[in-house]
């Protein structure tokens, strides 16, 4: 995209704000980069200069615009859409895999060696993996600078800096402003501590996202599957317990017009950054909806659903082997026995947590804890026992790794050798565990049921070769079929 200096300079001239995060505007003259949407008067076209991400404006020497904060915007669309080796080396690092393994560890899991890695990214990003997890540090630091009271000590912790100095030096050289300036202006604007009042012991923070966001099928759909015990719908928020790299935390996430209000209680500040990229990734909060709408109203018979309620997110996971085990838990069964199937799972052999907010009081298994249960103690089909055992052993032992480093392809392949694993079950775990936009469900009975009342093919085989002309986003139109039927999953809870 920002190679195409004519359409982003038509972007910035027009502030559209449907271009924020694809690019950033770097002026020459003032050394100040922007987001498309800047509400400044425009720079001179001989003046701009573009480039594909803020760690590349920042690596050049550019500041960080104070206007329209283009470190806030929401992250590139472009990564949800990939499964190569710098897709996947993004949403690692958004993942903080470089703070906690360092670029060898990047490396590793993708399966490349260190100097690959960083042409690749270098080549297409205009900055290395360090850069690029350096940038995502002083976003995480602003957020907490702006929105918490936490002690600057801990947000330099909290954001992954290595001591209070390379904070400081970091936010003055990306933001030209002190950490306490930044303070003192965001309370000045009302983004920090005259705010409304927080709970103790939690982080409050905004989410930003591409409108449109229709939360209907995104929370309603979490809501309605959530395991008791580990998620639960209260006071308008749905909320979770997380399993995250130094410790445990619960996520509340509240729908709102122009964001999604986000509270974090942490047992490690560390964990922050984490947290935050999971739950964007949990909500799709990245996702293109204008991409993805234009797309799919180009089928005359697809048009009126999306037209009716534009910009359905796809509901994903913030664990993709929990999300796998209850897939296969979710077989040909109810979405209410389905609950029952993974609470039972989750009072036996789940880590207790404590929530004195609400009613969470666990993680949900891992693997390592499940490879030991007993079949015989599951009220399952016998072959049901086999599929959830095979998956737990293979997930247990290392042999099936999924994740946000999946390569979607290699990952349905391993998912379909084993036994009890067939189109549905290893197209929903690639669709909401692995997040890839193209996966697609024609077996589905809601599928094919809202299909045939559409006019759509309702074979399988029909209707894959119709939904071709819906590439790359059929997981997309998968949810627009769904919220024809009046099933909750399809409605915010009342």
């Amino acid at each position: 995209m920002h190679t195409d200096t004519e359409r982003c300079v038509r972007a910035v001239q027009s502030k559209d704000a449907r271009f924020d995060g694809w690019f950033f505007t770097a002026v020459l003259t003032t050394r100040i980069y922007c987001r498309p949407s800047c509400p400044a008067v425009p720079p001179k076209v001989e003046n701009m200069t573009f480039l594909p991400s803020a760690a590349a404006c920042q690596q050049a020497g550019f500041r960080a615009c104070k206007r329209c904060r283009p470190d806030t915007s929401p992250g590139s669309p472009e990564w949800n859409a990939r499964a190569d080796a710098v897709a996947r080396a993004m949403r690692l690092i958004q993942d903080g895999v470089v703070d906690r393994e360092g670029v060898p560890g990047l490396a590793t899991r993708l399966g490349y060696s260190t100097r690959q890695v960083e042409r690749q990214l270098n080549a297409e990003l205009g900055a290395g993996p360090l850069a690029l997890a350096r940038a995502q540090r002083a976003q995480t630091a602003r957020l907490l600078v702006e929105t918490s009271e936490l002690p600057m000590g801990d947000v330099a912790f909290a954001a992954g800096f290595s001591s209070i100095r390379t904070f400081n030096d970091t936010v003055r050289e990306v933001f030209a402003l002190s950490p306490s300036e930044l303070r003192e202006r965001a309370v000045k604007a009302g983004r920090g501590r005259n705010a409304p009042p927080r709970i103790p012991g939690t982080i409050s923070l905004r989410l930003p996202f591409r409108a449109p966001l229709n939360p209907d099928n995104l929370f309603g759909h979490l809501a309605a599957t959530a395991v008791p015990g580990v998620e639960e719908w209260r006071e308008g928020a749905y909320r979770r317990t997380l399993r995250l790299p130094y410790g445990t935390g619960v996520v509340a996430l509240t729908p709102q017009p122009d964001h999604i209000g986000c509270r974090l209680a942490l047992t490690d500040l560390r964990d922050l950054t984490i947290a935050i990229s999971r739950c964007r990734w949990m909500l799709d909060l990245d996702a293109d909806p204008e991409a993805v709408d234009e797309q799919l109203r180009r089928d005359q018979l697809l048009a009126p659903l999306v037209d009716k309620a534009p910009g359905r997110r796809v509901p994903r996971t913030v664990d993709a082997p929990e999300f796998a085990v209850r897939a296969v838990l979710g077989q040909q069964v109810s979405t209410a026995a389905a609950r029952t199937h993974a609470a039972r799972l989750v009072t036996a052999y789940g880590e207790p947590v404590e929530d004195p907010l609400g009613g969470l009081t666990h993680l949900f298994p891992s693997p390592q804890a499940l490879a030991g249960l007993d079949p015989e103690a599951l009220a399952l089909p016998r072959s049901r026992r086999a599929t959830l055992t095979t998956l737990v052993s293979a997930l247990a032992d290392g042999s099936l790794v999924l994740g946000l480093d999946s390569d979607w392809e290699a990952a349905r392949a391993q998912l379909s050798a084993l036994p009890g694993f067939g189109p549905w079950t290893t197209e929903v775990i690639a669709m909401r565990a692995l997040g890839d936009p193209d996966a697609f469900l024609p077996s589905d009975l809601g599928v094919r049921r809202a299909a045939q009342g559409l006019g759509l093919p309702s074979t399988p085989s029909a209707l894959t070769a119709r939904a071709a002309a819906w590439r790359p986003w059929r997981a997309y139109a998968v949810q627009y079929l769904w919220a024809t039927d009046a099933h909750p999953i399809n409605h915010l809870p009342v």
